[in-house]
């Protein structure tokens, strides 16, 4: 968590106070902020990239799987067999279709409503969207060209990248991009997918503000495997996280709505602060295109089935193989013996693989994100299972900004302010490792150009 010393506080919120003075005058004046959380890159976040093996976890999760399911068992497991039927057959889909599957729309339709409801329940259904042209292709590759030369600028003091993911959250094209009214336009549109929230909040995107990522041709180090995002633990582990799940744990998962927001924005995500995890409700993840890419140049992979996915990978932690027959798929049992939770532990992320999660199908399953262009926004739900390609055989750069569709709740209205601190004085947002970040960096902005960008909705986005 990040502290704010009462004798600096003063200071904060003055638009271009870190501009208008000399460097060093301006960095005395900022407001101290101490992190617990360390130095480092994306491979905090995740158990695979930083070679740590299954947590042994204690006792009260194998108590916390009995509370779950109560007095469910027998409609829990006909709901698996339920389950088991409907996921082949989504599989078998996704085989087919391949990237085709995943739904794409114009950014003028969906800002101007013009999308049918059969796209609608499409999207709904696939979890992710890919919404054309929100910015101009040429203007999407100059900010691509900006950000390499305040990388450039700034190479002996940009310490940490994982991967090609580079920790720059500062830079004026990352300003630009998450100001601009043309974003805010499409997160306010994507929010109307979502039930569950005022229609003031949907009205007001907050700024979540995240990495950037620039992969080459020919890369392999980024090979961050199948895994989703906001907690790993937490959505069995926080009742109200966990009650978002409540008719999946009732056995009715075929009832169970991914785009229901109201109990997710009073759900604790990051109960652990790890380095990585992600304390604000994020409806949708997404990053902006600054490149042309398609299937199997670096680009994102997605499962597309996303209740049938969520409802498995919810329940997977109750149920085993037979015993008369360990190596099927078919005929596993509930069995609440242990407290293991595959692919999860303690503040890393959730990961899936063959071995923790083999009814996926995972080499079927996942499936590349369609070609996108310079200026395209690519968007996955927020329990979309979802990796990247493990070989980038394209022959131009990969690169994207991450910017997620985050909406106006007290949850996340906290972190904004907390994350707002942290972008005065040039530090890592607080979800991210610590350290210095771009205190230093020379052409970092300040509050003026989010407002000269997006005037007072790209600042109210920002905490202002």
């Amino acid at each position: 968590m990040y502290v704010i010393r009462p004798s600096t506080a003063r200071c904060l919120g003055r638009p271009g106070a870190r501009t208008s003075l000399p460097l060093r005058r301006t960095v005395a004046m900022m407001p101290r902020i101490e992190t617990t959380k360390a130095e480092g890159d994306i491979s905090s976040v995740f158990a695979s990239l930083s070679g740590e093996t299954e947590q042994k976890l204690p006792p009260r999760y194998q108590e916390l799987k009995r509370k779950l399911i109560a007095n469910n068992p027998d409609r829990v497991q006909a709901s698996w067999n339920r389950l088991m039927d409907a996921l082949k057959a989504g599989v078998e889909e996704t085989k087919v279709q391949r990237e085709r599957i995943i739904p794409q729309v114009s950014f003028t339709d969906l800002k101007n409503g013009k999308i049918s409801p059969q796209k609608v329940a499409e999207i709904k259904e696939r979890g992710t969207v890919v919404v054309k042209g929100v910015f101009p292709a040429a203007e999407a590759l100059e900010m691509k060209e900006q950000t390499r030369a305040y990388i450039q600028a700034n190479r002996d003091i940009t310490k940490h990248f994982k991967g090609q993911v580079f920790e720059i959250y500062w830079s004026p094209s990352q300003l630009k991009a998450r100001g601009d009214p043309r974003m805010i336009e499409a997160q306010i549109a994507l929010q109307r997918l979502w039930q569950g929230l005022p229609e003031e909040q949907t009205a007001t995107p907050l700024s979540y503000v995240d990495r950037l990522r620039m992969r080459t041709p020919g890369d392999t180090s980024f090979a961050l495997g199948p895994h989703v995002d906001g907690g790993s633990l937490e959505r069995w582990e926080d009742p109200t996280y966990a009650s978002c799940y409540a008719e999946i744990f009732q056995g009715n998962w075929e009832n169970y709505n991914p785009f229901d927001a109201t109990h997710r924005v009073d759900s604790v995500m990051d109960m652990y602060n790890a380095s990585g995890g992600c304390a604000a409700f994020r409806e949708f993840q997404g990053w902006l295109s600054l490149s042309s890419c398609g299937p199997g140049e670096g680009t994102l992979r997605v499962n597309p089935l996303l209740k049938q996915a969520t409802a498995y990978f919810m329940l997977r932690p109750f149920f085993s193989p037979s015993k008369s027959d360990p190596s099927s798929l078919d005929g596993w049992v509930l069995d609440l013996s242990t407290s293991k939770y595959p692919g999860s532990a303690q503040g890393r992320g959730q990961e899936m693989s063959d071995k923790t999660h083999p009814h996926l199908q995972l080499r079927h399953s996942m499936v590349s994100a369609p070609r996108v262009e310079p200026g395209d926004f690519l968007l996955w739900h927020c329990d979309t299972i979802h990796a990247v390609d493990p070989v980038h055989n394209g022959t131009q750069d990969a690169s994207v900004f991450y910017i997620p569709v985050v909406p106006k709740c007290p949850l996340n209205e906290r972190y904004i302010q907390k994350q707002k601190e942290t972008f005065l004085v040039g530090y890592p947002p607080p979800d991210f490792p610590g350290g210095n970040g771009e205190q230093y960096h020379q052409g970092r902005p300040g509050a003026e150009m989010i407002e000269k960008v997006g005037g007072q909705a790209a600042m109210t986005a920002m905490g202002f």
